[in-house]
């Protein structure tokens, strides 16, 4: 294979012969122009095939020669572990469900079901990507053929019940599958493709997005475009496509209530739940991706109020940016998911600004990517091209944004911001930042759901995270969630009454009988304040803060409870380690004591 080769023209290659080990490769020579090339959809296979294989970067330049020997090596494992039975594809991920109607582990059959599809994506990657040493195996290709047929012919299919999890059956598995039909086109069969479309028309039909509702708004709603847009492109449906690009236009207006964008910068998944760096992530990288694949095509998104979406990138994404990281106060329930800290969850987020770019005015992109190369800088605890959980394509619109010499970093900006419909405010001064979570009759005290975040109970009870800009951007990112006192977070005043997991119900249900939450700012200070009723608790207190230009104050009044148990307040709880590395103070003296650990 020619380094000169165009990332179009090698995935127009296909694969001839292999080694018997499938270690040697034999590309044909790039085909001559036929009538194929001006198939529209075999043109936005070819476009989808570069957003999620990435374009720009030398496989044998690091990260990507690192990262692309571990696509390999996972596909390898998955490769020789496949062992096709009745219930599932591989032996530690049993989809079949024994009784889909009342077994309590239907979710965990459903996500393993979604989650051998990923699978099948990830050797399919591994065939098409160059540098993971099974470019082109013919055994992989194979295998996955296989897996697809497996699958189909067992769960996934015309016809089939849907038990579990409505999210591995509508989002979870068609995206993996569909990303696979594109990859592995040129290997399937028309029946194989129209047996797998059948399959997405069962589980996502069109009135998936008919309305407006339930599980069909926000980041969800992009996530079924995604799958209808590429049903589309894989079955050659041009309908499917323009119902994509037209469900689309909800998601665009600013809301009032409910899910979505709001004119002060909020952005809100679950009906009560702030989820910008979280599902706000997921549907600005969705709508990135969507907005670049039917870029110049019939089926461009041309709806004016997608400027909305634009402007968001500054007025909703960027004030819980900081220094790379994306602010745990916005991110719901996923705080819980260890093996994604603030980090790793906001280099994704950039990564979609810059894509996102690629759709904007020329000023808008220029400017984006000025911000997201400051932030990126900026990072020196979780350094963006370190980042293991960062994919191929998002690696390598971070580099490029990083190596243009023409860029100047733009610094963090300055100034706070309230979002009162979504009780958050966020404080950034030169030096440092901080940000604030409350909760009110509109907005629930955290999310918790498939188990996840079952302790993050006391979470909007007034709870003050705080960053400097060359220290403590690890405070929330080194073991902080799963070492931290629950009862004992920074900032929050709670009843020490002990609370069983999950209290107050799954996906944001409980909500405060308050309204007195919120404040007022000139756009450099603030004063902020929350009428706090505890959760499951007869705790009640009135709390103050002021942002001021070096100075957050905080203030309690009237705080009583008649719970039989201690209420306190938490000033702080920090890693005085090397990782806090942050002065902590009591009466003007510095703590005499910094051993590394939790100290409230």
């Amino acid at each position: 294979m020619t380094s000169a080769w165009s990332r179009r023209t090698f995935l127009a290659t296909s694969a001839v012969l292999t080694s018997a080990g499938g270690s040697a490769l034999v590309l044909a020579a790039p085909r001559t122009a036929t009538a194929a090339d001006d198939d529209p959809y075999a043109a936005l296979r070819a476009t989808w095939s570069t957003l999620i294989l990435g374009e720009g970067f030398s496989p044998t330049a690091e990260p990507f020669k690192t990262r692309l020997a571990t696509l390999g090596t996972q596909a390898r494992q998955w490769l020789d572990t496949m062992a096709p039975a009745n219930g599932s594809l591989w032996p530690d991920a049993v989809y079949a469900d024994p009784d889909p109607d009342t077994d309590p582990e239907s979710y965990g059959f459903s996500a393993r079901m979604a989650d051998s599809f990923i699978r099948l994506n990830t050797m399919a990657q591994a065939y098409r990507q160059q540098g993971t040493g099974l470019t082109g195996n013919t055994g992989l290709r194979d295998a996955v053929v296989t897996g697809l047929e497996h699958l189909n012919s067992q769960v996934y299919k015309a016809g089939q019940m849907r038990y579990g999890n409505w999210y591995s059956w509508q989002i979870g598995a068609p995206q993996a599958l569909l990303d696979v039909c594109v990859l592995m086109y040129d290997a399937l069969t028309p029946a194989q493709l129209g047996r797998y479309c059948a399959a997405v028309d069962h589980f996502v039909p069109d009135s998936a997005v008919a309305s407006y509702t339930g599980t069909s708004t926000g980041a969800n709603r992009v996530d079924l475009c995604r799958v209808l847009a590429l049903r589309g492109v894989v079955g050659g449906t041009a309908a499917k496509i323009a119902l994509a690009r037209d469900a689309l236009s909800p998601v665009f207006p600013l809301v009032t209530k409910g899910d979505g964008l709001y004119a002060d910068g909020s952005f809100i998944q679950h009906t009560t739940v702030p989820y910008t760096g979280s599902y706000g992530s997921v549907m600005l990288g969705g709508l990135g991706l969507l907005f670049a694949l039917l870029k110049g095509t019939t089926w461009e998104v041309t709806d004016p109020k997608r400027q909305v979406v634009f402007d968001a990138v500054e007025n909703a994404w960027a004030p819980f940016l900081y220094n790379g990281l994306v602010m745990d106060s916005v991110a719901g329930r996923a705080i819980s998911r260890g093996e994604v800290d603030d980090h790793r969850r906001g280099h994704p987020i950039l990564a979609s600004i810059v894509l996102l770019g690629r759709g904007a005015s020329a000023f808008e992109n220029a400017r984006w990517r000025a911000l997201v190369k400051g932030w990126a800088q900026r990072d020196y605890y979780s350094p963006p091209l370190s980042n293991p959980s960062l994919n191929l394509t998002a690696l390598s619109r971070l580099k490029s944004v990083l190596d243009d010499t023409s860029l100047t970093p733009l610094p963090e900006p300055e100034g706070h911001r309230l979002f009162p419909d979504m009780a958050r405010a966020t404080h950034r001064r030169p030096g440092w930042a901080a940000a604030l979570s409350m909760a009110d009759r509109r907005i629930t005290y955290y999310e918790t759901g498939n188990g996840e975040n079952l302790r993050g109970w006391h979470t909007g009870s007034g709870m003050l995270y705080w960053w400097g800009d060359t220290f403590a951007n690890g405070q929330y990112s080194d073991a902080f969630w799963p070492t931290v006192d629950p009862y004992r977070l920074p900032g929050a005043t709670a009843s020490r009454k002990p609370l069983a997991d999950g209290a107050g119900g799954d996906w944001g249900v409980a909500l405060p009988d308050v309204n007195w939450v919120g404040g007022v700012t000139d756009k450099k200070r603030a004063a902020v304040g929350q009428y706090l009723k505890g959760l499951s608790s007869t705790l009640l207190a009135k709390k103050s803060w002021f942002f001021l230009d070096d100075t957050v104050v905080c203030l309690g009044a009237g705080i009583r409870c008649q719970d039989g148990a201690a209420v306190e307040t938490t000033v702080d709880n920090r890693n005085l380690g090397p990782v806090g590395n942050a002065p902590f103070t009591v009466d003007g003296s510095v703590n005499p004591s910094p051993a590394r650990g939790r100290q409230p």
